[in-house]
């Protein structure tokens, strides 16, 4: 069994930064050529010019607005045309806005759903027949731990999360006749920009001090620190490999202890 993706094309949702730019990163050195989909075509140049290159990989972007889930679908058609078949799917999408469940109005949910849930569909109905070609096929989803315990401040987060894992354990049955994994990533406090923004928001709300929650939030988990996205991506590189195949179906937290512990 091996990790190499040599050959392999994965498309890496919201690339340009954080897990999404890790994961990217992480394929890349795997062998993959990576098609990076995210909103800003300058970002994701930069991050395409930086991944590795030395197993003849080529890399692509592909810009689009995950709001919308038809211009998701238009544009990875269109880089496909370019590029040929993916048969590595990472979908990877901001959280919504945090605040209290009750305070959420029903398009916040509509929103949300379209964002997470609709985007993914549509990716995976344009990859799936390059996937049914190839005979290969790894759709990887970055979630959150929400999915095992809700966190609280993130009503309309938490909900979303909900249905994308079971949305994707539901395909894993649907596409496991055809060798094609899914799996959810469940990626505890993950040191990326939007965590620095959550603890921003939320310990003004809360009325202390961004290190108080910091320390707080770091005393709950086992391991006493947030993830590196790196640690994230390793992750995502492993169940995108070969070595993963027997994988399918779960939800794999990786948070340093913390939803074990609670």
């Amino acid at each position: 069994m091996t990790g190499d993706l040599t050959g392999r094309r994965a498309v890496v949702c919201g690339s340009s930064q954080g897990i999404g730019r890790a994961s990217a990163e992480e394929l890349a050195a795997r062998g993959a050529s990576v098609t990076l989909l995210a909103r800003r075509r300058e970002a994701l140049e930069e991050v395409a010019a930086s991944l590795d290159a030395g197993a003849g990989q080529e890399h692509a972007v592909a810009e689009a607005d995950f709001f919308d889930a038809e211009s998701v679908a238009a544009a990875i058609s269109v880089s496909l045309a370019d590029t040929g078949p993916a048969e590595i799917l990472v979908n990877n999408t901001g959280g919504p806005s945090s605040g209290p469940l009750i305070d959420a109005a029903p398009e916040d949910f509509t929103r949300a759903l379209h964002m997470h849930v609709g985007a993914a569909q549509r990716l995976v109905q344009a990859l799936l027949s390059g996937m049914k070609a190839a005979g290969y096929g790894r759709i990887i989803n970055i979630i959150s731990t929400s999915v095992i315990a809700p966190i609280p401040g993130l009503g309309v987060s938490n909900t979303t999360r909900g249905a994308m894992a079971n949305w994707a354990r539901t395909l894993a049955h649907e596409l496991g006749p055809l060798g094609i994994t899914v799996n959810n990533v469940l990626p505890g406090y993950t040191a990326t920009d939007r965590l620095s923004e959550l603890i921003a928001k939320m310990s003004e709300r809360q009325g202390v001090s961004p290190d108080e929650l910091t320390e707080s939030w770091q005393a709950g988990i086992p391991l006493r620190r947030f993830a590196d996205p790196s640690e994230i991506g390793a992750v995502v590189g492993f169940l995108a490999s070969p070595a993963a195949a027997y994988v399918t179906g779960v939800n794999l937290a990786v948070d340093g202890g913390r939803t074990a512990a609670q």
